[in-house]
């Protein structure tokens, strides 16, 4: 399976696995590239630039194949030394970086200087135009169905991806909400060279997140996430447990702010929730895939059964449509 991404990217499928903070590290990367996909570390799971670079280094031990590193661009409490975390990423010879968030022109000539490839997330087409104009290679077209910030616009990818075909000149992935092979099959049909997976890699077996958070995904449906934060325009798409209820309540009540929902949305208790298995102790990501994660395979054995069944659809579905 070729495609624009293939190619530059130098991977055999066309499945990469989205940047995800606390979860992205060096064995699920590793995973993921191993089975023909491109795996993704996120920089900020690490404490320091130091530590990114010894991750690196741990991946290479578990893979030949490409991989990349994810730096997320957003608003924080505690300032984060994105300029340090990209000279890091340069120093650890990484040649593929995933950034997100808001625009990577900060840190692009940092990265593009040492001959990197960049892959830049938006969730708007007028965002993917300013991306494709300041130099990034493959754009990710993040549809409203995705987990973590949603932006603004709330359009979902039936439209978005179509409008980024029409618009964009570089190659592009469909992400938010993928996880099955008719969905790759679609997206590509839509213009798209492939796609890219968050949510769905969590729940795989080289993922070291508690077994109680995979599966929640596996029991969840395509309505257990909650959006947050709409009122003050920085949504984002959680699993729906109790503590983002009780958030999506605070928002909508006009008289509080963002100090009365601070302490909620923190991050302090991920671990509790990522490493302990409490999956109500804190906020974490989730798409709508839900409706679609049935089990927790190792990401070879996902990515393999995603390629064959998107392969089945094009070959058997949609060729016959065409002949008959």
């Amino acid at each position: 399976m070729k495609t624009r991404v293939t190619e530059m990217l130098g991977i055999k499928y066309p499945i990469v696995c989205g940047g995800m903070m606390r979860v992205g590290r060096a064995k699920l990367a590793a995973a993921v590239s191993n089975g023909g996909g491109l795996g993704i570390m996120t920089a900020l799971s690490l404490p320091t630039p130091e530590e990114l670079i010894e991750e690196v280094k741990l991946c290479r031990t578990m893979t030949d194949k490409p991989f990349a590193v994810n730096l997320t661009i957003l608003p924080t409490i505690k300032p984060v030394p994105y300029e340090e975390y990209a000279r890091a990423i340069v120093a650890s010879g990484v040649k593929i970086v995933e950034t997100a968030g808001n625009n990577p022109q900060r840190v692009l000539p940092i990265l593009k200087d040492a001959g990197i490839t960049v892959l830049h997330k938006c969730t708007s087409i007028r965002h993917a135009k300013k991306a494709e104009s300041i130099g990034c290679d493959i754009i990710s077209v993040d549809g409203f169905e995705c987990a973590g910030h949603t932006g603004e616009d709330d359009v979902p990818n039936f439209v978005l991806l179509a409008v980024a075909a029409e618009q964009l000149k570089v190659p592009f992935l469909a992400s938010g909400g993928a996880g099955s092979g008719r969905q790759l099959a679609a997206a590509l049909a839509l213009g798209a060279d492939g796609i890219n997976m968050g949510t769905r890699f969590l729940a795989t077996k080289e993922c070291w997140v508690h077994d109680n958070v995979k599966q929640a995904l596996i029991n969840g449906t395509e309505l257990d996430t909650q959006l947050i934060f709409r009122r003050l325009r920085n949504t984002s798409r959680l699993y729906k447990n109790s503590v983002a209820r009780q958030l999506a309540v605070l928002d909508a009540d006009p008289t509080k702010t963002f100090e009365d929902m601070k302490a909620l949305a923190a991050g302090a208790k991920a671990p509790a929730v990522y490493a302990e298995g409490d999956i109500e102790a804190g906020t974490w990501s989730a798409s709508a895939v839900m409706g679609l994660i049935h089990d927790a395979p190792s990401c070879a054995e996902l990515i393999e059964r995603i390629v064959n069944d998107a392969n089945d659809v094009i070959r058997n579905r949609l060729a016959k449509i065409v002949a008959a």
